[in-house]
């Protein structure tokens, strides 16, 4: 909460900095530009950048990828920006002791806010009920005006109350301190105000003031309000044909004989700098007409500070979208994470586990070859919280320990969440706040296999409804009814072999993926379900299986018969895999750390 009020406040400043260059850049035009702008400034203190930019995150340019990890890299130039914008993260990771003291200084910073917007409210209710008091004194009189006038006696000088239904106060008297030209030059600058609706934006600014009575660029904005809407009005009041002399003369005979008005959203007749208005007002200076340039500026400017936002939130949509899902998903509780001892023949993910509101993972490495890594299962297998059947995503980045070495990881949920969610989102709120793992996706240029269709055409079986049961993803897989079996999925071992029962050609290369030396690519174009049967030889193209590859211990000795390469055994199916450059999806850790026992 703080780091989202500090990072508005700062957007704010910013703006307001970029309003004030640019009314100096406007300094020799009309003041209502100027004025404008100071509004739009105080404007933005009600409305934040997060806003606009959640505004853009609702709108998607191209669907989100599934099955793949939820963290995805924004755009470097957008992420440049939201850094800009928002310097100061929302939270921070604290102990215990310093969370409870921040707890009270948020509760300290709240009370000191609310006695300062009290005491705002205060000093301007104050200045209502005088105004009040000078209304139920009044009395009407008869001058030539479009709106409703009173004159009310005491020492206010001339204005302009109310809001919905605006009247023109006089002082009583006055006629008798003014000439007729002078009086008449005092009330057609009320009735500019009136045309303006500036009680109406005044009070706007107020309720600004009173929000951010602390920010002194507030107050700074207010005083430049005030002055660029009496400069707007003594413009207005000289192209409709007054005397200069005359209506400075009128202006310093209010000035001598009363006071101003106690709140800015009463307009009137003195306020803002005296010397430098009556000097504009005697000099007559023509104000120069926005050029062309100057409009397109203007009108770039404004649309950049609604769209700029917006089309940040677009590009890191599936940023945000992450971090709201992210919000959403159950936590663990209570976790405890173990380095496994080096036992001899201990197997990767022994004693894994699943139960109502608990995992145990048993001993598993954070990345592991075959994609049975914890960040691979957090991140690819169950990255949104339902079950993905993919191929390999390659994982680039972090030390090699993160490789060799396992972890025993025990947690446990409130009630009782799905595996799917146990195993995805809550597993990777776990390895980023345990491992302080921080993860990013991104696709590059690689070498890889198209599997494509031989000139001949292709040689595929097709797959026969009913001959299996397509297998689930979910584990432990339900039982059979008796005379069923499930489809084969899967690489073969003893003798290496690949089974795609009841699969597309996609599945098919998402299993050729698990066995060569380069990512495969589905080409074929080709639909439908086939039974497909691949033995195949143990070489280079199979490093897996070699000497020192983690299926070698596994393999034995192969089939007693010949059995050719992988690539011919495909060439039977009238299949080949062309070597050739690709985009391949890549998870790039940032950021890992050996975690703590507890």
């Amino acid at each position: 909460m703080i780091g989202e009020l500090t990072n508005h406040l700062w957007q704010s400043t910013l703006f307001t900095g970029a309003a004030a260059l640019l009314t100096v850049a406007f300094r020799r035009n009309r003041a209502k530009v100027r004025y404008w702008l100071w509004f739009g400034a105080s404007l933005k203190f009600f409305v934040p950048f997060s806003l606009l930019m959640s505004l853009g995150s609702h709108l998607e340019w191209a669907p989100a990828a599934r099955g793949i990890a939820t963290q995805i890299a924004p755009p470097s130039v957008s992420f440049t920006m939201v850094q800009i914008s928002q310097p100061f993260p929302d939270t921070l990771p604290l102990a215990q002791s310093t969370r409870d003291t921040r707890d009270w200084a948020a509760i300290a910073i709240l009370g000191a806010w609310a006695l300062g917007l009290a005491g705002v409210a205060l000093i301007r209710f104050r200045g209502c009920l005088r105004i009040r008091a000078a209304l139920r004194s009044s009395t009407p009189i008869d001058i030539p005006a479009s709106v409703e006038a009173r004159t009310s006696p005491g020492l206010l000088e001339p204005g302009v109350v109310g809001l919905l239904r605006p009247i023109l106060l006089l002082p009583a008297g006055i006629a008798e301190h003014l000439t007729p030209p002078q009086l008449h030059a005092v009330v057609a600058h009320e009735l500019c105000h009136i045309r303006r609706r500036d009680n109406l934006f005044a009070s706007i600014h107020m309720i600004v003031e009173a929000t951010f009575w602390f920010h002194p660029l507030v107050w700074w904005i207010g005083a430049r309000l005030v002055e660029e809407r009496e400069r707007a009005c003594d413009e207005e009041v000289l192209s409709l044909g007054e005397e200069p002399r005359v209506y400075a003369e009128g202006i310093l005979n209010v000035c001598k004989l009363y006071v101003a008005s106690p709140l800015v959203c009463v307009s009137g007749v003195a306020g803002s700098n005296l010397k430098k208005r009556i000097e504009a007002i005697m000099t007559n200076r023509s104000v120069l007409k926005l050029t062309f340039a100057k409009k397109v500026a203007l009108t770039v400017a404004g649309l950049a500070a609604l769209v700029v936002p917006i089309a940040v939130g677009v590009m890191n949509a599936p940023v945000i979208r992450a971090q709201s899902a992210a919000a959403a998903v159950p936590k663990f509780e209570a976790s405890s994470i173990k380095p496994c001892s080096d036992e001899p023949g201990l197997k990767r993910g022994a004693g894994y586990s699943l139960s109502a509101g608990r995992l145990n993972t048993g001993c598993m490495a954070l990345v592991h070859t075959d994609s049975t890594g914890l960040i691979q299962r957090a991140y690819v297998r169950f990255a949104d919280g339902y079950p993905h059947r993919t191929g390999i995503v390659p994982i680039a980045g972090g030390p090699a320990w993160i490789h060799s070495e396992l972890f025993d990881i025990d947690a446990r949920a409130k009630g009782s969440p799905n595996e799917e969610m146990m195993q995805g989102p809550m597993l990777q709120a776990l390895l980023e706040d345990r491992f302080q793992l921080k993860i990013h996706r991104e696709t590059r240029e690689v070498p890889v296999y198209a599997l494509t269709v031989e000139q001949g055409g292709f040689r595929l079986k097709p797959f026969e409804e009913g001959s299996c049961i397509p297998m689930p993803l979910k584990v432990p897989l339900p039982p059979l009814a008796l005379g069923q079996q499930y489809c084969k999925v899967r690489v073969g071992i003893q003798p290496p072999a690949v089974d795609a029962q009841g699969a597309d050609l996609t599945e098919l290369s998402q299993l050729l993926d698990l066995v060569l030396d380069r990512p495969v690519i589905d080409k074929t174009g080709i639909t439908g379900k086939f039974d497909i049967h691949l033995e195949f030889a143990i070489n280079a193209a199979t490093p897996r299986f070699l000497p020192g590859g983690d299926l070698a211990r596994f393999a034995g000795g192969g089939s007693d018969r010949a059995v050719p390469s992988i690539f011919t055994a495909l060439q039977q199916l009238g299949l080949k895999l062309e070597p050739t450059q690709g985009s391949r999806d890549f998870l790039v850790i940032d950021h890992v750390e050996r975690p703590t026992e507890h």
